[in-house]
């Protein structure tokens, strides 16, 4: 076997590491106790690849699903696969939850992913594909091609892509190159006229050219062919009078779990940009080719990226399915979800200070996408910064976006004078560079920036708006579970509380002092602030369950988030259920619990939402002895149930006091907890059972009702304006 020598050192060697991951064991670490996360995470990608199969869901709403579950498969791979494996090279053997060293859990991510891939490449061939066929939308390979396809096909590669592509080779002369992290290439094993020695050469796929290429523009049939197809048919244009033995796509992915140590960092800034950087040059933890693989160019590729068999993965579907989303934006409506138009709560319709007097009047609950965000939290902060009598603006920004009318409000209010404080999160994963932009955009603007807590990422969703008013200065707040994104906010479903509440609009300024000051406040009256009191909270929330249920009197639990890991507070859920506590969790992601444990957790019950929305809102519910469930107590924030987010983070969570938001707040949950459409429900042993009904499902109920809600309170309006001028 010939394998060519490289010039220089290789630039994908592994660097050392500036610190060793923290880990923190749990002394109940067990697989009778709790569940895997890692598995729980891989169930739920599977969830998100069953909507791409359930023929309830419009065709190209499927195609997404399945482009959606190739996306989080890459995330996974860079974060948690990435961390483990940093966790082996430093010797770190701390268990997970289910009492699992990090070997263990590489092995069983990998023996749970192959099956996975294989679902997704049948889901791709055998039900999508003939399923757009029939709608005459042709995923086609070269050789499906018609001539005249070619000839156009051909002048499109010659024109647009050819003067695009770098292929680049490996001899003495040309060191490996540096493959950049989800790239796809074309290994090509080449030949030399007259010389025996085989050869290796790499063509990226660039991703500044469409992925997909429409072979007649004009025709009513939508017919595609991959971009990667049409450059591997064309190489021997790249390597003219060169023989091509082998050609091989593969993929590479990277690891970006971070190394580098921030808390010691003199400039927070200058530290996450410096570990941006270095991700691009990160250890290779995972090579993905599709069918029988050349094992020459296989071998030469494990050997220059320092890889193992267990890092390498076949697939016969797509590289990369993220690129269907070209495919799943094509123009056919009938093929897609109905557009919803969020609707306009009637408190938010006035314009300029009129929003200002309906939060005096009473708390506002806004639940996106439902209800619109553009004319409830946007305005919030847009006409704040437009009001002559608002003194300050207090945010912070996790994950903002591009273009966000967040930052042109705040940039607009400190050139008028206004005090304006932001606190943008740098270490929002794979958000930094944005980040970063937008810090330095607000500086420049005047805006004062912070970057937060040191050692503790915030991801608090909070906005305080302090305004001169006839009687003194008043507070305005708004406290939500997801972030000031207009982008996500069309289809992640969250909540946000506005308030003027002085009882809560106290705890905000004593909060927005913790995050920009020293403050170590921490008897906060009303609030619920990670890591000061939340943890705390919770626990003896849950425990004061138990008690009533131990008394006889109402004793409930009702939480809805994301993911689930915090094993203090599965413990406390396990002994409220072995007293009387009925608990029910919705809880999209992973949940290290274990439900319906005979003797353990036979009153918790575990349900996933899975949809045309993301569920992201988090909503806590405690009956506290109530006779009537709507008097119990209301929470929502920023936090979900995890040792980071109750430990490490800067989070805010909020009570829910005015009794018709908590009517509101209720009829969520209740529906959460009765849906059939779109749930999921957890087993003991971690596996989930779908519920099939046919009903509308949870999604389309909350728009319906948001709808007839509006148009009630509209009617309403109507009516006593027609009965007052009669």
């Amino acid at each position: 076997m010939n394998t060519p020598k490289a010039a220089s050192p290789k630039r994908t060697s592994k660097k050392k590491s500036t610190r060793k991951p923290k880990v923190v064991e749990h002394p109940l670490s067990s697989e009778s106790l709790f569940s895997s996360r890692e598995i729980g995470w891989l169930n739920f990608n599977r969830r998100v690849l069953a909507e791409a199969e359930d023929s309830r869901n419009p065709l190209l709403e499927r195609v997404k699903f399945l482009s959606i579950s190739g996306s989080n498969l890459d995330e996974f791979f860079m974060k948690r696969v990435g961390g483990l494996k940093r966790h082996m090279a430093y010797g770190v053997s701390a268990k997970s939850s289910d009492g699992k060293t990090p070997m263990a859990q590489l092995q069983e991510i990998r023996q749970f992913v192959i099956p996975m891939i294989q679902d997704q490449a049948h889901a791709y061939n055998k039900v999508l594909k003939p399923a757009l066929e029939k709608e005459s939308i042709y995923l086609l390979s070269w050789k499906d091609l018609t001539d005249k396809e070619k000839d156009s096909v051909k002048k499109y590669y010659n024109r647009n892509v050819f003067p695009v592509l770098t292929p680049l080779s490996v001899d003495p002369g040309h060191p490996f190159p540096f493959i950049s992290n989800l790239s796809i290439s074309l290994g090509v094993t080449l030949k030399h006229p007259g010389n025996e020695e085989k050869l290796f050469a790499r063509v990226k796929i660039p991703k500044v050219l469409p992925q997909w290429i429409r072979t007649d523009a004009e025709s009513k049939d939508y017919r595609f062919i991959s971009l990667l197809d049409v450059i591997k048919e064309n190489l021997a244009d790249l390597f003219p009078a060169m023989h091509v033995l082998g050609v091989m796509p593969f993929r590479l992915t990277r690891n970006a779990d971070s190394d580098q140590d921030q808390e010691d960092a003199e400039d927070l800034l200058e530290a996450i940009e410096e570990e941006l950087r270095q991700r691009r040059f990160a250890e290779v933890v995972r090579l993905e080719h599709g069918p029988n693989p050349d094992p020459w160019m296989l071998k030469f590729l494990m050997e220059e990226l320092e890889l193992i068999e267990e890092d390498i993965y076949e697939t016969s579907g797509l590289l990369d399915f993220t690129d269907l989303g070209l495919i799943s934006d094509v123009n056919l409506p009938k093929l897609k979800f109905e557009p919803y138009t969020p609707v306009v709560a009637p408190a938010f319709a006035e314009d300029g200070h009129g929003m200002f007097n309906a939060i005096k009047m009473a708390d506002q609950l806004v639940h996106h996408p439902y209800e619109s965000f553009a004319a409830s939290v946007e305005k919030f902060i847009r006409v704040a910064s437009e009001d002559p009598k608002v003194l300050a603006i207090k945010m912070t920004l996790y994950r903002t976006g591009d273009n966000s009318p967040f930052i042109r409000a705040l940039i607009r209010a400190a050139e008028q004078g206004k005090q304006v404080v932001c606190l943008v999160e740098l270490k929002a994963r794979f958000d930094e560079e944005r980040n970063i932009y937008w810090a330095t955009e607000l500086e420049n603007a005047g805006v004062h920036v912070v970057y937060g807590v040191v050692g503790l990422k915030t991801h608090a969703k909070t906005a305080l708006v302090v305004r001169q008013e006839q009687e003194g200065l008043r507070c305005y707040c708004h406290i939500g579970t997801g972030n000031f994104n207009v982008a996500t906010s069309r289809f992640y479903t969250d909540l946000g509380l506005l308030t003027a509440r002085e009882e809560i609009t106290n705890d905000v300024v004593e909060f927005f002092h913790y995050l920009t000051g020293r403050s170590l406040k921490s008897n906060y009256q009303n609030l619920l602030i990670a890591p000061v009191n939340m943890f705390s909270r919770f626990k003896a929330m849950i425990e004061r369950e138990a008690e009533h249920a131990k008394a006889g009197r109402p004793a409930q639990i009702i939480a809805k988030f994301n993911n689930f890991e915090e094993n203090d507070i599965a413990v406390a859920l396990y002994a409220a259920s072995q007293k009387g506590v009925d608990i029910e969790m919705i809880v999209r992601g992973f949940c290290c619990l274990r439900p319906g444990v005979p003797g353990m957790s036979e009153r918790i019950r575990v349900t996933s939402i899975i949809g045309r929305f993301l569920e992201h809102s988090r909503l806590f519910y405690f009956r506290n002895g109530e006779k009537d469930p709507v008097d119990g107590e209301f929470y929502l924030g920023s936090a979900d149930w995890m040792y980071r987010n109750l430990h490490a983070r800067v989070e805010a969570i909020v009570p829910i006091l005015d009794r018709s938001l908590k009517e509101k707040c209720w009829e969520i949950l209740s529906l959460c907890v009765k849906e059939q459409r779109q749930s999921w429900e957890m087993k003991s042993d971690g596996t989930y059972v779908r519920q099939n009904s046919q009903d509308v499902g949870l999604h389309q109920t909350l728009m319906q009702i948001a709808k007839a809600r509006v148009t009630f309170v509209d009617e309403n309006t109507s009516s006593s304006t027609s009965s007052i001028s009669e």
